[in-house]
């Protein structure tokens, strides 16, 4: 069974620039994902919480 996930797009990332660098994230318990908000078809990236957890962490 495929469960649709809920992308949320960056608070930084312009509607009004359809050439904006931008990253949408959509959680799970158990994976995080990522992709390109300009290429939602395209690959995404999954990596677990603690990672992304930590990733955070360093850009913060």
């Amino acid at each position: 069974m495929n469960v649709a996930l809920a992308w949320r797009k960056s608070s930084y990332s312009s509607e009004q620039s359809a050439d904006t660098n931008c990253v949408e994230v959509a959680t799970t318990p158990t994976t995080i994902h990522i992709r390109d908000s300009k290429n939602i078809t395209g690959p995404a990236l999954s990596v677990p919480p603690a990672s992304w957890a930590d990733f955070l962490r360093l850009i913060s």
